[in-house]
């Protein structure tokens, strides 16, 4: 586990990000956590004294991660931009997100449906299933049971799919 201090920053104009709160991470401290490691990870400790897990490391580029604080977390620490945390982190080899029946059923109909979700990277496997988790309607979640069954017949990931549907209406 690496023990650091990081102002927590938050971009103004940057695409997407714009306006996230988050903490940087230089190449030399995420190096001490996964070594050579230029793709996002998940990480674990402390931020002061609020524990942390499973959380995304953002790639920057040359090595250097960002870590998104959400405002819940930000509540819970009590901090905003400006403010300085004391960072205990180390990589969360443990975290797993479950494969919801649901999805496995669906995925399950067809050979190559599953064999494409299971080919993708973790991140992108990740993201379909905390998009369909976020569902707040039974007929959402339906919609997109049946849009992630047609990405994985098209081979898309979940970026492909989602600038896919860009001109209909939003589950």
């Amino acid at each position: 586990m690496i023990t650091f201090k990081a102002e927590i920053e938050k971009f103004g104009e940057m695409g997407e990000k714009t306006g996230w709160s988050y903490i940087f991470i230089p190449h030399t401290l995420a190096d001490q956590i996964k070594k050579d490691c230029r793709k996002s990870f998940r990480i674990k400790g402390k931020l002061d004294q609020v524990e942390i897990s499973g959380m995304a490391t953002t790639p920057m580029g040359e090595g250097d991660f960002i870590i998104a604080l959400k405002a819940a977390l930000r509540k819970k620490l009590r901090k905003e931009a400006g403010a300085v945390l004391e960072v205990q982190l180390e990589e969360d080899k443990d975290f797993k997100i479950e494969l919801p029946e649901d999805l496995e059923l669906c995925l399950s109909d067809e050979t190559q449906l599953m064999e494409n979700f299971m080919k993708m990277p973790m991140s992108h496997r990740n993201w379909y299933i905390n998009w369909l988790n976020s569902a707040k309607t039974e007929t959402t979640r339906t919609k997109r049971l049946v849009k992630i069954v047609s990405a994985m017949d098209r081979g898309l990931d979940f970026g492909e799919m989602m600038r896919e549907g860009k001109g209909e209406t939003k589950l």
